[in-house]
């Protein structure tokens, strides 16, 4: 009798979970819905308020006034990227055709050569373009990029040079470049130049080497002598201090080092970004709501800024981690992750609808050092939120 009741208690407390897990599961579906939903008028706004030649940055929010760049611009992009993964989700027709005239005019940034960021570029958006459509000309433009990319590639220092030379440095890479890497593997892979993938493991050895601390903390720029290839120093640009650990760029480390593992299988990309998702979950300045500070170590915590664009990046990047792990760890990384869209869909950091000229969220930190983009709305967090809902919905319902 005993046993039986141990077995009705196991099952009923089994019972319990699986009714919880599905309640769970339907209230993030119905946040995702309603996101898309959200940003599919967002954005119809937000194609309203920019000139035909020029991509959405950030937005002053005391006036509204959208800041525009050109399409060299780093973040030219992400725009368009959202707007297909929009439409993925929508099939919103006004989104599309948005969509398709971003990809025209950004298309001749595949043979740019002016700095690394041609992954932001091209991949966020041809490359998501791609993916939905299969179009045979969005895969030739990815191509051409990678080529274009790969003249940045510097054999003497085994990585890509992110920055022209300039009176602050000689060769920097940044941390930021790790995310470049996915359109060179992803070229190599489609039956492009085996060379670019090559590039890509090199540049992450490089950087694995030389850019982490021993608590799997980053730093932002590590500038190297281009003859030699030996370290000139170790700094930052956009940090709080050349010894800090700058939000956004933790995330970038992690999303750059699991994309490596996801794409080369090799053990050591996966043991670094496990390392560094735990230096982030476990920081003692991460915030309950899980949105970073802008910097780890920015001063005057808890008073300082937040990134809301580190807290999608960094979502979205333990959303996929997640899949390698053993089941502790991706349930951890799966939770965390939760909280953070949860927090970023809430009215502390989401637009309210019509506002911010159609961005989606607030609260994000560009260059706080540079005092650049502080606490606005900017594309590039628009871009992960809407990527870490998706990949949620595919992988986690």
């Amino acid at each position: 009798m005993a046993k039986l009741t141990r077995s009705v208690v196991a099952l009923m407390w089994a019972l319990v979970l699986s009714v919880q897990a599905f309640a769970q599961n339907g209230d993030m579906h119905k946040l995702i819905q309603e996101n898309f939903e959200f940003a599919r008028e967002q954005y119809k706004i937000l194609a309203q308020r920019i000139p035909a030649d020029k991509l959405p940055q950030h937005v002053d929010p005391k006036t509204g006034k959208v800041d525009v760049r050109d399409i060299q611009w780093w973040c030219s992009g992400f725009y368009p990227g959202s707007l297909w993964l929009i439409y993925e989700q929508t099939k919103d027709k006004v989104i599309q055709q948005e969509a398709l005239r971003t990809l025209k005019l950004i298309e001749p940034n595949k043979t740019f050569t002016g700095n690394h960021d041609l992954g932001f570029m091209m991949f966020c958006s041809f490359g998501n373009a791609y993916r939905i459509t299969g179009e045979q000309a969005y895969k030739e433009v990815l191509f051409q990029s990678a080529a274009s990319l790969a003249t940045r590639y510097r054999p003497q220092i085994g990585a890509i040079q992110s920055w022209n030379k300039n009176k602050y440095w000689e060769c920097p890479v940044i941390i930021d470049n790790m995310m470049n890497l996915e359109m060179l593997n992803w070229v190599s892979d489609q039956g492009g130049s085996k060379r670019y993938k090559e590039i890509a493991i090199t540049h992450a050895n490089t950087t694995l080497k030389h850019h982490f601390r021993p608590d799997f903390s980053s730093f932002h720029v590590v500038d190297y002598n281009p003859e030699d290839g030996t370290v000139r120093r170790k700094a930052t640009w956009q940090g709080a201090a050349n010894s800090s650990a700058w939000a956004r760029g933790q995330g970038w480390a992690l999303y750059g080092y699991t994309l490596m593992y996801r794409d080369t299988r090799d053990e050591a990309y996966l043991k670094q970004a496990a390392g560094i998702a735990d230096f982030i979950l476990n920081h003692p300045n991460l915030p309950a709501d899980k949105i970073p500070y802008w910097d780890f170590d920015a001063p005057f915590i808890p008073y300082a800024v937040r990134d809301a664009s580190a807290g999608a990046l960094i979502a979205s990047a333990l959303l996929e981690l997640a899949q390698y792990v053993d089941s502790q760890k991706k349930e951890q990384y799966v939770k965390s992750a939760e909280q953070m869209l949860r927090s970023l869909a809430s009215e502390a950091y989401r637009s309210k609808k019509g506002e911010n000229a159609g961005f989606l969220l607030q609260h994000s930190t560009g260059a706080f050092p540079l005092d650049s983009e502080i606490d606005r709305p900017i594309i590039y967090a628009d871009y992960y939120f809407l990527e870490a809902l998706k990949r949620y919905k595919d992988w986690y319902l």
